[in-house]
């Protein structure tokens, strides 16, 4: 028996449509993504489906006798610099649970401002952040290009495009069934529905778990991931990939730099940990934009920063250089080898404080067992073996995830351990 969890059901229908699983028995579930944003249905979520949603939510996730084999996850905006890697944690939390992910995004969207009409075209990093992932994990991670007027109407025609109201995107046909979703006939989409049935057909054979141990060696995926390669270094033009968004923000400087500013935090009777002093170097990336909502690209980012040139291993112990989050800018005194962080936006600690403070509205553990509904006893239940790991903003739990610390003007965080 096949589910799909989704959050617009009419990607779910698309998937079903068009891919072996019309052939299959098939039910459909809505998906409630967090405690966060859905407090009242988030705890009715199976724990094999939580697991994907810790860090956040694809459009849909699809499972086999009660396991994940794969999640979907489709955007139709530009995707220049930063914006490229706004979902990449989703890519991320589905793969490292063994789970394949499935990205549809465009190669580009034609955006109107005040003297042009051009396209934005995707930032080639991301192909770079998606092979990294599939060598830690062994488990596909595939980039699609929704498909668009973009080879046809290259810049500076952009103006010309026939789907120019559309951004120059092609949607599917049948508007009615397949709301928002990328034409069914293009050959991006139907290489998709190829891949996603090899999952099926290889989970069908071998059985989940080993299954996924094939589908590297499948065909089908190694062409994928040759066709993604390719992207790359046609794309990049020869331009190094550390002068691309998001490495373009990050500096990388001998760890005594960090530890050095994180000394004014230490006493008598407290040091910092041995985890951050036994990397030779760290990465900081600097964010200096605001502390704001979860539609900022930086949580995204900042996951991508981990798997291209911090991780070696499948979690943040495993990494050759700390991941350092900067919330304002890093200025570096050389001689001394000392930081500070200074910004004029109200990046003030106490911005990420409010966030989880508004966050505890939605903990139940503060409660006396008499004082709970019975439609709260479920979701305390939740609470007692996961705290409130799903009742932070999404950007809150990727940050707290991928950074190592975490500096403001004005305090910082980091991990001992």
């Amino acid at each position: 028996m096949y589910r799909v969890w989704y959050s617009t059901e009419s990607h779910a229908d698309y998937i079903i449509d068009h891919t072996l699983l019309s052939q299959r028995a098939v039910t459909k579930n809505k998906m409630y993504e967090s405690d966060a944003n859905n407090p009242r249905l988030f705890h009715t979520m199976p724990d094999h489906i939580r697991k994907i949603l810790y860090l956040d939510a694809p459009d849909l996730i699809v499972e086999k006798d009660n396991e994940p084999i794969f999640s979907v996850e489709i955007s139709t905006e530009a995707g220049t610099g930063h914006n490229a890697f706004q979902r990449f944690a989703r890519i991320a939390a589905s793969v490292e649970n063994q789970v394949p992910a499935f990205y549809v995004y465009p190669e580009g969207a034609i955006i109107k401002r005040a003297n042009s009409t051009r396209w934005d075209v995707i930032n080639p990093a991301v192909f770079k952040a998606l092979e990294a992932v599939m060598s830690i994990y062994d488990i596909p991670a595939l980039w699609y290009y929704f498909p668009s007027d973009i080879r046809d109407y290259l810049n500076p025609y952009a103006a010309d495009a026939p789907n120019i109201a559309r951004k120059g995107l092609h949607f599917d046909g049948n508007i009615a069934r397949y709301a928002a979703c990328p034409d069914s006939q293009s050959d991006e989409m139907r290489s998709m529905f190829s891949a996603i049935n090899e999952v099926v057909n290889k989970t069908e054979m071998c059985g989940i778990i080993n299954g996924r141990a094939a589908l590297l060696r499948s065909l089908t995926i190694r062409q994928r991931r040759d066709f993604m390669n390719n992207e790359f270094a046609t794309k990049s033009n020869g331009k190094e990939l550390s002068e691309m968004s998001p490495l373009s923000a990050t500096q990388i400087l001998p760890s005594e730099y960090l530890l050095n500013y994180l000394s004014q935090y230490e006493s008598e009777d407290y040091r910092i940990g041995e985890l951050l002093r036994r990397r030779e170097n760290t990465v900081f990336y600097s964010v200096d934009s605001g502390f704001r909502g979860s539609h900022d690209p930086y949580p995204g980012c900042l996951a991508a920063i981990d798997y291209m040139v911090c991780r070696e291993g499948k979690n943040y112990e495993e990494r050759r250089n700390n991941l350092v989050l900067v919330m304002g800018k890093l200025n570096i005194g050389e001689t001394a080898r000392v930081l500070s962080v200074s910004s004029d936006k109200p990046l003030v600690i106490q911005s990420l404080c409010d966030f989880l403070k508004r966050s505890e509205r939605h903990n139940l553990l503060t409660k006396d067992y008499a004082d709970l509904q019975n439609h709260e006893v479920s979701r305390y239940f939740i609470q007692v073996r996961y705290g409130s790991t799903y009742s932070k903003v999404k950007h809150i739990r990727v940050y707290s995830y991928f950074a190592d610390a975490i500096l403001f003007p004005d305090g910082s965080l980091w991990r001992d351990a």
